[in-house]
């Protein structure tokens, strides 16, 4: 069958193309009356504030655009990802958010929307880990003791977590099963408020992310026992990881990633991705996100960034199933 093309149609098709091309395009144009919106899920000042920050001075160059960030605290991410919802998905509003978005604040909080369904990862921009911690008072000083200490006082000793449901408390329950101890668990409402009674004498432990313990540790105002990543943290170089010490089941490395509607289109999450990716990789930025406590990220793809999530959300809920933990 022959198909003819009449010269409108020719140029009808044509106008589509470009409308098509100028839509897919229109976030990397030079420039732009419309600013770039960067969502960070956390408190001003925090560790996803910090990274966001530092997103947005590169992205600046590198899509020649106004950024700006916005930070939305609280409600268990859920305001942050209407947020980006609500807003045009063009590419030109996007979310900075840890992993624990979808892997875990989901298990700890009633959301109205599937979090892994409304969100996507596109890039990983850095990444961390917690480190067990503890009140300078306590008669220890390796996690040997520590464990030690826990079984010679059944039932009186408690830590604390950033939150509960998350890492920070699921850490404590598999170091509980694995070393045969009952630690109490303690939930605050955020890092700051658990370090303080942390300081204070009020808990003796806790499972803290390091960038939020390194003022503190430096200070001598608490102890560190064992962090979580996989190597040791350059920033603590003396203080063993769990798997040195024998306990591999509390390895955990939390990331931060660039996020968007799943609807953006392909053209445009690509570009975002690969110019989020070069400004997070360049020397300078690698070396403030050390100073904070911070590694860069991996360039891994949207799709196993999608697969870690799933692994490590199956993996968090199997650990609070086990003591039939509710979200609230």
């Amino acid at each position: 069958m022959t198909v003819r093309f009449t010269r409108r149609r020719c140029d009808n098709l044509l106008a589509v193309a470009f409308a098509t091309l100028a839509m897919t395009s229109s976030f990397a144009q030079a420039p732009s009356d419309k600013p770039v919106r960067v969502i960070a899920f956390g408190p001003p000042g925090g560790s996803v504030d910090f990274v966001s920050r530092l997103l947005a001075e590169g992205l600046q160059k590198e899509l020649n655009r106004t950024v700006i960030v916005e930070a939305k605290p609280g409600g268990g991410g859920a305001p942050s990802v209407n947020e980006l919802m609500q807003s045009p998905h063009d590419g030109n509003t996007l979310l900075v958010s840890l992993d624990a978005l979808v892997s875990e604040i989901p298990h700890s909080v009633k959301l109205r929307f599937d979090m892994s369904k409304e969100v996507k990862p596109i890039a990983e921009l850095a990444r961390g880990g917690l480190v067990m911690v503890g009140h300078p008072s306590l008669p220890v000083k390796s996690l040997a003791e520590v464990v030690t200490y826990v079984k010679a006082n059944p039932g009186k000793v408690s830590y604390a977590s950033y939150s509960a449901g998350t890492v920070s408390h699921v850490l404590g329950l598999q170091l509980n099963k694995t070393a045969g101890i009952d630690m109490a668990h303690i939930g605050y409402k955020g890092s700051p408020p658990a370090l303080v009674d942390v300081v204070g004498g009020h808990v003796p432990l806790m499972f803290a992310g390091i960038p939020s313990a390194m003022p503190l540790i430096k200070a001598g105002k608490i102890v560190p026992y064992a962090v979580s990543l996989p190597q040791r943290s350059p920033m603590l170089p003396n203080v063993p990881t769990f798997a040195e010490l024998g306990y591999p089941q509390l390895e955990a490395l939390g990331w931060m990633g660039l996020w968007v509607t799943p609807s953006v289109p392909a053209t445009v999450q690509n570009r975002l991705r690969e110019a989020a990716l070069k400004v997070m990789t360049q020397p300078t930025t690698r070396e403030r996100l050390k100073e904070f406590g911070l590694d860069a990220g991996q360039p891994r793809t949207p799709d196993e960034l999608s697969k870690s999530l799933r692994s490590d959300y199956e993996r968090v809920g199997a650990v609070l199933a086990s003591i039939n933990f509710k979200p609230e």
